[in-house]
């Protein structure tokens, strides 16, 4: 079975038959240990530290349809290297460019986005506060908002909406989360522990949702909520809106709640606050095991992982493109 491999130090990458050689290098430029990773068992790349490679690999990588996702010193996402769309088709091409063009179905999806996505904040709200949190407030002010997403009839004023639930929810975190404060929500560069945890859990699910976008026809760089923009993906930003209350805020709640992370996976600077390399193996490991946690799936009747409803979620959008279902249902969780 495939599965991610995460390079944290620096190093030498390179193809050694049909194997990757990954030699770590400290800042001395002292070699360590090379490691080997049997290409059929890799899925994807994520490269936290420099990585010194060339184009042959690559060459290789595309072959084998292995996607590399790159982060800079701060953790924030800075771009991937995906090989040739190999599923792409010009009718998905053309009917995802007419629906984004089209006011009334881009609008519908964009909706949607949100509307699952608020959902599933809600959904996580209601479970603490039957747990003794106070959180009618903030669970009461959402559900207005929410009340108007079908008003709303620009994109910009639905992600300004968008904007005003994340910011109660966030102010809910004060309450779930203990250890640690949360304070206002800030990005770049993340102000304190509970601020990195969201920077870094988004990213994450920001490229688990690129990885199931490549795996379809549909085009990751045509979306619907979030505007399109020059040099990125900005569909896999849309998918990640609905996913992100399940998968990002609930390892975080569990991550810290339980102290599997604590102030000592963290280190803090001038410019900001991130995880450490212990921190960040410590929550991609529950991370990995989130994701890849199963449910039993109402309509499929079997068992079915969170990855794998992301894909799922990526085949209800593209049915909605090309008209095969009339309308597009946002993933809710319904347990």
């Amino acid at each position: 079975m495939k599965k991610s491999y995460y390079l944290f130090n620096p190093g030498r990458l390179s193809r050694k038959d049909n194997t990757l050689k990954f030699i770590p290098v400290d800042q001395s430029g002292v070699e360590g240990k090379p490691k080997y990773l049997p290409v059929e068992g890799v899925k994807n790349l994520f490269v936290f530290g420099s990585l010194d490679a060339n184009s042959a690999l690559y060459n290789f990588l595309a072959r084998q349809q292995i996607p590399v996702h790159f982060f800079d010193y701060y953790e924030h996402y800075t771009g991937s290297f995906m090989p040739k769309d190999y599923l792409h088709a010009g009718k998905m091409q053309i009917e995802q460019t007419r629906t984004y063009l089209r006011s009334n179905r881009r609008m519908h999806l964009a909706r949607a986005f949100l509307e699952g996505g608020s959902f599933n904040m809600l959904k996580n709200l209601r479970y603490y506060q039957n747990r003794g949190r106070q959180l009618e407030s903030n669970i009461a002010s959402i559900e207005k908002l929410r009340k108007g997403i079908e008003g709303v009839e620009e994109p910009s004023e639905l992600m300004g909406v968008e904007g005003n639930i994340r910011q109660i929810y966030y102010r809910a975190f004060e309450e779930i989360i203990t250890h640690f404060e949360m304070g206002p929500r800030i990005k770049r560069p993340p102000s304190n522990e509970v601020n990195a945890l969201i920077s870094f859990g988004n990213m994450m699910c920001y490229t688990l949702a690129l990885d199931q976008l490549y795996h379809t026809q549909l085009n990751p760089t045509i979306s619907f909520l979030h505007e399109p923009g020059f040099r990125r993906y900005s569909l896999a930003l849309d998918l990640a809106e609905v996913f992100k209350p399940v998968l990002v805020d609930r390892v975080i709640f569990r991550v810290l709640n339980k102290r599997e992370i604590q102030a000592s996976h963290f280190q803090r600077e001038v410019k900001g606050c991130t995880l450490n390399e212990t921190g960040k193996k410590t929550f991609i490991k529950v991370w990995e095991e989130k994701a890849g946690e199963t449910i039993k799936h109402r309509t499929l009747k079997r068992k079915v992982s969170y990855k794998q409803l992301v894909k799922l979620e990526c085949y209800k959008i593209a049915k909605y493109i090309l008209r095969i279902d009339e309308e597009y249902k946002p993933f809710k969780v319904w347990w």
